[in-house]
């Protein structure tokens, strides 16, 4: 008998649900908000505003694309937290209707361990005991998996999430949101050695990161080098970037080979909308052969938060009958 699944994805600001069947990913359609850009960050009321006209239409051309009809469904997975609190109450509210209506189970998804499972959406798939490396706008964390759903948070960020750092030091730079991609991009042509950063440690004998020094350090830097509310050149900026971001991928690459020798695995996985950050895939790339390690990175289009991660984190739950009760809600602050 086949198996499919729906995922909800509503935590911050995109609108995107998938279709699982027997493993497989049939559908995965993610709608981005563009509102946001004007005002150099998500704005949570916006958000929650965008996604109520969006889950409807967003789930039909899922299962559009999927090919499947709401009879054929056999549970619906929802990504229940951590998140802004409206984005994730409207998916959840949705979910369970949906699921309530078509009388079949409603799966709770934690989005930290959904982002771990984007890993597993297509082959090669890491091995279990393997370290994860979760970089986003909300979160930085060195997870060890030891086998499905056990996992244990070995190292995390002390204050700022590495993409919260990106975002804060491309608006000083007046690069737009969101600003990762931004100074990926500068940085390409920037020289990674111009400037000397702190380095992003929590610190440097443990697994932990503190990613507020290297931010405060570019306010500074600009500040004493008059360059603040002033057109930067082209140069300047791409010093700059390049300089911020080869520190920070320096330390996040260091910490997880660290981790992974430490606790004795062969696979490293990265997760989270950082890991698609051209440098950090190119430095865990040589770290990880130098060391004898494998490396998993996701596809571009599971980086970002979607859908499809959602999904496949509740097929796995199907798997084993972890069905969520219909009095579970939206948490803001939901931990791993």
């Amino acid at each position: 008998m086949q198996t499919t699944i729906l995922g909800i994805e509503t935590s911050c600001d995109e609108t995107s649900v998938a279709v699982i069947r027997d493993g497989t990913l049939l559908s995965n359609v993610i709608s981005t908000q563009i509102v946001h850009e004007q005002f150099g960050g998500v704005v949570p009321e916006l958000a929650s505003r965008a996604h109520q006209k969006l889950i409807v239409p967003v789930v039909n051309e899922a299962m559009d694309n999927a090919g499947v009809r709401k009879e054929d469904l056999n549970a619906v997975a929802v990504a229940v937290g951590p998140g802004l609190m409206g984005s994730l109450l409207v998916g959840v509210n949705f979910g369970k209707a949906f699921a309530y209506g078509l009388d079949i189970p409603f799966i709770a998804v934690n989005h930290m361990e959904a982002h771990i499972y984007s890993n597993f959406i297509d082959e090669p798939v890491p091995l279990f005991p393997f370290i994860n490396l979760t970089v986003s706008g909300g979160h930085t964390q060195i997870v060890l998996l030891k086998d499905e759903f056990d996992y244990t948070i070995v190292g995390e960020t002390k204050d700022d999430a590495a993409g919260e750092a990106f975002d804060k030091v491309a608006k000083m730079l007046n690069l737009g949101y969101p600003g990762g991609p931004q100074i990926d991009k500068y940085a390409k042509n920037g020289n990674p050695q111009a400037i000397k950063f702190p380095k992003p440690y929590g610190t440097e004998n443990d697994f932990d990161f503190s990613f507020s020094g290297i931010k405060t350090s570019v306010l500074y830097y600009l500040r004493d080098n008059h360059l603040r509310n002033v057109q930067i050149s082209e140069q300047q900026l791409a010093n700059i970037c390049a300089s911020f971001q080869s520190t920070v991928v320096e330390v996040l690459v260091q910490k997880s080979i660290r981790a992974a020798k430490y606790y004795g695995v062969k696979d490293i996985a990265i997760a989270g909308g950082v890991s698609a950050n051209s440098l950090l895939r190119k430095e865990m790339k040589g770290a990880t052969q130098e060391h004898g390690l494998r490396l998993f990175i996701p596809k571009f289009e599971y980086c970002t938060d979607n859908g499809a991660m959602i999904a496949e984190v509740g097929y796995r739950k199907y798997q084993r009958s972890l069905f969520s009760p219909m009095n579970v809600t939206a948490t803001a602050n939901l931990g791993l």
